[in-house]
C-alpha cells in the first residue's frame, strides 16, 4: 500500500504508527496512515483487519504542588 521510500512500516508492525499520514480528521480526532491504520487522538489504533489496539499513552503528568 505504501509507495514511499523508504517504505512505512506495515500494519502488523509494532512501530505501524510511525507510518505517514494520509488523512487527517482533527475535529473527530482520528488519523489515517498510508499503512492502512487508524490512529486515535487517545492513541488507540483500528487495524486494516478490523482488530483494535487499546490507547496506550503513559501515565498523566501530575502538577507539583507548593
Amino acid at each position: 500500500m505504501c509507495q514511499h521510500q523508504p517504505t512505512c512500516p506495515s500494519a502488523e508492525a509494532t512501530d505501524r504508527a510511525a507510518a505517514r499520514v494520509i488523512a487527517c480528521f482533527r475535529e473527530q480526532g482520528w488519523s489515517l496512515l498510508c499503512n492502512g491504520v487508524i490512529v486515535f487522538e487517545d492513541t488507540g489504533e483500528l487495524l486494516p483487519d478490523g482488530s483494535t489496539i487499546a490507547p496506550h499513552r503513559g501515565p498523566a503528568r501530575h502538577a507539583l504542588v507548593a
